[in-house]
């Protein structure tokens, strides 16, 4: 059985580990960032910039960890001028009574519950690649629509069912259906050819 998995994330992003080291990433992040404000920002709006950046941050890391992460990874550099609205998430997935479910049945249902739905091979396992855009939840925190493309895989090898999903996540320019939306959906994809089982 695979201990872990390998992970290429894009240009520009960096990766947060949320069950251990998870404070250190945040910092090395916020201090990378504050590192790169002009000289000529006054230094209590650097400080604000920090602490802003710190909440964010964390924000982040307790909804990753919501989904039984793993892994959060963000991007941390601006393109073009812009700071991208996206997030990537390796958790562990259908734990509890599902787990014995034979893989080919879970499959089969990920399949059948919608059209955003298709079979995929990553690494030599045989998931399934599911796209949807979910609506705002305020009730949640989640204030905007966002687009969202998660790969349900199965752990090779495993006695008992073991399932990892790797999930982005983003508001592109406010329209999850836009053109702009459909570029980072293909960089994710991208991303995902990178991804290798650890032995």
């Amino acid at each position: 059985m695979p201990t872990g998995y390998r992970l290429v994330p894009p240009p520009g992003w960096d990766m947060i580990p949320l069950r251990d080291g998870t404070a250190e990433a945040v910092r090395r992040i916020v201090d990378r960032s504050v590192d790169q404000l002009s000289e000529e920002i006054p230094k209590d709006d650097v400080i604000k910039a920090r602490l802003e950046l710190i909440k964010r941050l964390n924000k982040g890391v307790q909804q990753a960890r919501k989904a039984d992460g793993l892994t959060l990874y963000l991007p941390v550099e601006r393109i073009h001028g812009t700071l991208v609205a996206a997030s990537i998430v390796v958790s562990e997935a259908l734990t509890g009574p599902r787990a014995n479910v034979a893989s080919g049945e879970v499959m089969a249902q990920l399949l059948a519950d919608g059209a955003g739905s298709e079979p995929v091979t990553v690494d030599d396992a045989d998931g399934v690649r599911v796209d949807k855009v979910v609506a705002a939840d305020p009730d949640r925190e989640v204030e905007h629509a966002s687009r969202r493309i998660d790969y349900v895989l199965p752990v090779p090898g495993s006695q008992v069912a073991q399932w990892v999903t790797v999930c982005f996540s983003t508001i592109a320019d406010g329209d999850p259906s836009s053109e702009f939306a459909d570029v980072l959906v293909e960089l994710f994809d991208a991303v995902m050819t990178t991804f290798r089982w650890s032995y």
